[in-house]
């Protein structure tokens, strides 16, 4: 499955992403909100990662690129967190751009494609999307994406105790409240 946009494509991953993508996952601006930036080997391998499960399932964190040009900008899409959260299992939608395309709205016209992915195509029942509680523009963009956000907060499992960023805060969607608010009947 590959979702076209106004101006992107979500597509299965290439090797000619492997180096922009080792360079946003390089950026420390890119990577505040997670525990670290990775290494070239670690961000291959997430690559590789993403493109096996598309390859299985037929959908996932895909590849982002600009339709024009077919320049890589990132990764946004749907996965199944490995970790055991709250709110698991789950479905969340993710999203990381390198940080040269961030503030065009990218990153929310490449996630409403995903929304409408996982709600028409795929029929799922719900979607979540979860951050550590000091990325307020991820917050923002939950909040635009029409999620609601869930009062209590929890402690991330994969972060030791203490850690900055442990503490996220959960956003949801259901598809009735997604097909409500696209005017889509159910």
């Amino acid at each position: 499955m590959e979702l076209v946009t106004p101006r992107l494509l979500l597509r299965q991953w290439r090797d000619s992403d492997l180096a922009p993508f080792a360079a946003l996952n390089a950026d420390p601006r890119v990577m505040e909100f997670f525990p670290s930036t990775l290494s070239r080997e670690a961000s291959d391998a997430m690559a590789r990662r993403c493109g096996d499960l598309i390859a299985g399932r037929g959908w996932g964190l895909w590849a982002v690129a600009l339709r024009e040009t077919d320049r890589f900008i990132g990764m946004t899409g749907l996965h199944i967190p490995d970790a055991q959260l709250p709110c698991s299992p789950c479905v969340e939608i993710g999203w990381r751009l390198a940080f040269d395309y961030w503030g065009q709205g990218y990153a929310q016209e490449a996630a409403q494609a995903a929304l409408r992915a996982a709600y028409e195509r795929l029929q799922l029942p719900e979607i979540v999307s979860f951050t550590a509680l000091p990325n307020r523009r991820s917050s923002a963009l939950m909040a635009r994406l029409g999620m609601r956000r869930e009062a209590a907060t929890f402690e991330h499992p994969a972060l030791p105790p203490g850690h900055a960023l442990r503490t996220h805060c959960l956003y949801r969607l259901t598809r009735a409240e997604w097909c409500a608010r696209e005017g889509v009947t159910t």
